[in-house]
């Protein structure tokens, strides 16, 4: 019996979303060694140390609270092309769905088909957990995806010295 709440795999169309494992924190390091694609999250773009780091927090967090992100696998390349699910550190206002892209995956619809499996997964696992995706005000193509799978703007927060928005995802597909 596994020890997580939610299946530690789910599949699309062209994605396999999994835990991740660690020879997957070198692909990662492409995006969070983009100061673009880390702009409104670290807001800097991290060392390779760093970016270890950044992933191993992504697989604890599945040990500490019984789910956690997945690594996005493109099927065809076999490529990982960034992050994607349910993700609650402590400093947080509550739980949501994350993303985070390698900037050369960008524009071809990978993140949205990402979140809309979590979305799916999160609603057949987890119905009574309410999801928000929690975004730098400045982040449109954020805002403008969460808008795309269903979720709505519900407030504005200061956090970290900046203006956040908290979407709220539907809880009911």
């Amino acid at each position: 019996m596994s020890i997580f709440k939610i299946p530690e795999s789910l599949e699309t169309t062209r994605l396999q979303l999994r835990m991740f494992r660690e020879e997957d924190w070198l692909a990662l390091h492409e995006h969070y060694s983009d100061p673009e694609c880390t702009s409104f999250t670290f807001r800097r773009a991290l060392t390779e140390g760093e970016s270890w780091r950044a992933m191993a927090s992504m697989l604890g967090h599945w040990q500490l609270r019984g789910y956690g992100p997945y690594a996005i696998v493109e099927k065809t390349s076999e490529a990982i092309i960034g992050a994607a699910g349910l993700w609650y550190p402590n400093d947080w206002p509550e739980p949501e769905i994350k993303w985070a892209l390698t900037r050369r995956y960008w524009g071809k619809a990978y993140a949205s088909e990402a979140v809309r499996a979590v979305q799916t997964m999160a609603a057949e696992y987890l119905p009574d957990l309410p999801l928000i995706s929690f975004i730098h005000s400045d982040n449109l193509a954020s805002i403008k995806l969460a808008l795309a799978v269903g979720a709505r703007l519900e407030k504005q927060v200061e956090f970290r010295g900046g203006l956040w928005h908290i979407y709220r995802h539907p809880n009911k597909l």
